[in-house]
């Protein structure tokens, strides 16, 4: 019973250090960007489930994403009001420092999954995947499961973000009781899927994942290891994908974005909320 209440106020104080640091977090050419880390994501996480009360939507923003939301209004208005956005690559860390801030981390999700299933499977949430190619969400949560003895995976589904299959899906998660959703259909549409059935889910928190399902599935191999520390991940996944090219030209222009729009480095206060 000691235990149970001092990590129940571990949590309460987890997350009031939460609502401190979303005031600080820090807009990149509009884009909000939370100054997080994986262990404080985990324990936002922690504290978003003990409390459910809502759906809480956590967004891994690149400088893709962000390039994306200048042309898409509706991708920007699901950023500004996620209640967390996790930088998900080196540029955002580069752009900080250009605008005289500091990310301590790159978030991402393909790492940050892992670590949540083995956060899931000590404290006994239920997972659910959603998206990528059908069959690929079965393989990386068998994966998951071999990795996390105890995971409780509550379901997985390819699916799809088209609105007409949207009841069925809703009514396959919410049945399932899970506590976490992971959905991989690609930016925007995975982040505006989450955005747009926030109040039909029953989860406690949902995630925009990517290509993560692949990568841990053993689809598609990610980058060495040097080559993501040394932030190059990108090269990596150009050169196993050329057809990539095409999406790989707007990292000049959030480069060129970013050094003529200086301004949007100040604190952003609007939007979601880490309480």
């Amino acid at each position: 019973m000691r235990t149970g209440l001092l990590a129940t106020l571990s949590i309460q104080v987890y997350g009031d250090l939460m609502i401190s640091a979303a005031q600080s977090r820090l807009q990149v050419v509009g884009v909000p960007v939370d100054p997080a880390t994986f262990d404080s994501m985990l324990a936002q996480i922690e504290a978003w489930i003990a409390r459910r009360d809502r759906v809480y939507q956590i967004c891994t923003v690149s400088p893709e994403f962000v390039m994306i939301a200048q042309d898409d209004p509706a991708f920007m208005r699901t950023l500004r009001e996620a209640d967390l956005c996790v930088p998900d690559g080196v540029g955002l860390l580069l752009a900080a420092r250009l605008l005289g801030r500091r990310l301590p981390e790159r978030v991402t999700g393909s790492d940050g999954v892992p670590l949540i299933a083995r956060r899931a499977a000590e404290r006994g949430w239920r997972l659910f995947l959603l998206g990528a190619a059908p069959g690929v969400a079965e393989r990386a949560a068998a994966r998951l499961v071999a990795d996390n003895p105890g995971l409780l995976v509550a379901g997985t589904y390819a699916g799809s973000p088209d609105p007409a299959e949207e009841d069925a899906i809703l009514t396959r998660v919410n049945s399932s009781g899970a506590d976490i959703l992971f959905v991989a259909y690609g930016a925007p549409q995975q982040d505006l899927w989450i955005a747009r059935n926030r109040d039909r889910l029953s989860v406690a928190v949902a995630m925009g994942v990517g290509g993560t399902f692949d990568f841990i599935a053993g689809v598609v191999p990610r980058a060495p290891r040097w080559m993501q520390r040394l932030g190059l991940e990108w090269l990596y996944r150009l050169y196993r994908q050329p057809w990539r090219w095409r999406r790989m030209l707007r990292l000049p222009r959030f480069v060129w974005a970013v050094l003529t729009r200086r301004d949007r480095a100040l604190p952003h206060a609007e939007g979601g909320s880490a309480p």
